[in-house]
């Protein structure tokens, strides 16, 4: 006679364990303690064996005969029905140490000796805030591309659509990682081709050389009542034309005022290379006012508030905002500014702007130019830049450093 959920719920415990059979090799085996356990017996290459399915009432017994059809089907496959069981355990135990969050701050962990400390910072701070929140617990092997894409579209829905495009890069290099290790065997990032929006190109704001003037008078005005040093930070930019990073990074160690010469270390750069930043005049008489707010600390420009710290990257962006210029100006727009009107106004050679500006080599011969490539030209070049900046300030009284010019 099968067994009833009625009798299992009803079945006393006595001195001695018993069995209540329900056919097809499953039982109950009630213990003197009370407890009742769901086992089945069949046979395997000529051998019994007991299988054991579980604990009643956790496993009811409609579950219990799942399971025990389920060892059947595995037994016509000619699989051992605990065996499978063992390789399922040791797959969950597996996978429990091996989720998306752990390989991918493995892989993180392995790249730091290639990356700067904000870039590697940056990382792993957008995978905590839009990708391990969402699948980090997951099991890296289980992860499929609809899954990942659905983490993905989350990012895009809040308009940052080139981040979630770095995001599905930054996740597909931890797959490829979990790959080559042995913890899954895809990588579903790769599937997306196509799959996310594509922004539109944009390049960051920046003004028109006829559009300096005014820009420079508004800085001078300071209606906008930005700190000293966050003046000179933005006039700097516009002398030196170096990534924002790089210049609110920067430590009074790296400048030689002697030889006119800021040398921005490796470490710092975003090709890795040191690169070297002759220095005008006028770039000179604003960092000596400036060692004089500041150079008691290791930054030239520290933190506001915590000194102790670099400006924020957001700083000198915010200020160019607060004058007025929000959408029309940015700190990285002093390059695109720089790279245009040099070449066009003073006549200088591509390749003597493109080196000060430190971008990347386009071939293995480019790769293979000394830092101090094209020096005595970019010397020059930036004197003659800063005098420029002058001339064309001369709307009204406008003060680059402590040179003035008058209309």
């Amino acid at each position: 006679m099968k067994l009833t959920d009625s009798a299992c719920r009803n079945a006393k415990p006595k001195k001695k364990p018993y069995k209540i059979a329900d056919g097809g090799g499953l039982y109950l085996l009630v213990k003197p303690d009370g407890a009742k356990y769901w086992r089945v017996k069949y046979y395997h290459l000529g051998k019994e064996k007991l299988l054991a399915l579980g604990v009643y009432p956790l496993v009811t017994l409609a579950a219990a005969r799942d399971n025990r059809e389920g060892a059947k089907k595995l037994l016509a496959a000619g699989t051992d029905p605990m065996t499978a069981k063992k390789d399922g355990i040791r797959k969950a135990v597996r996978n429990a140490s091996n989720t998306f969050e752990v390989v991918a701050r493995e892989w993180h962990g392995n790249q730091l000796g290639g990356w700067s400390k904000d870039y590697a910072d940056n990382i792993l701070r957008r995978l905590e805030v839009d990708v391990f929140s969402h699948i980090g617990q997951r099991p890296i092997a289980d992860i499929d591309a609809p899954e990942l894409l659905e983490v993905l579209r989350k990012i895009e829905k809040r308009g940052a659509l080139d981040l979630a495009k770095r995001i599905k890069q930054a996740c597909g290099q931890a797959f490829r990682y979990g790959i080559a290790t042995g913890r899954c065997t895809r990588d579903p990032a790769a599937d997306l081709k196509n799959a996310l929006k594509v922004a539109k190109g944009e390049h960051f704001a920046s003004l028109d050389i006829k559009e300096l003037p005014d820009f420079l008078k508004a800085l001078e005005r300071n209606d906008a009542r930005l700190y000293q040093q966050t003046r000179h930070g933005i006039k700097l930019l516009m002398l030196t034309f170096v990534r924002t990073r790089e210049l609110i990074d920067a430590t009074w160690d790296e400048f030689d005022f002697e030889n006119a010469v800021w040398e921005i270390p490796a470490a710092r750069m975003k090709m890795r290379k040191a690169h070297i930043v002759p220095l005008s005049k006028q770039a000179l008489v604003i960092l000596k006012a400036q060692k004089e707010l500041t150079g008691q600390w290791r930054w030239v420009f520290p933190n506001q508030v915590r000194p102790i710290k670099p400006m924020s990257n957001n700083t000198i962006l915010f200020a160019i905002g607060r004058m007025g210029y929000k959408g029309k100006m940015t700190g990285h727009g002093c390059r695109a500014l720089a790279m245009s009107t040099i070449k066009e106004k003073l006549g200088y050679r591509h390749e003597v702007v493109d080196r000060q500006l430190a971008h990347a080599h386009r071939n293995s011969v480019d790769a293979a130019y000394d830092r101090a490539k094209f020096l005595d030209d970019r010397k020059k070049m930036m004197q003659e830049w800063a005098d420029y900046l002058d001339k064309v300030a001369r709307a009204g009284e406008v003060i680059i450093g402590n040179f003035k010019t008058k209309a």
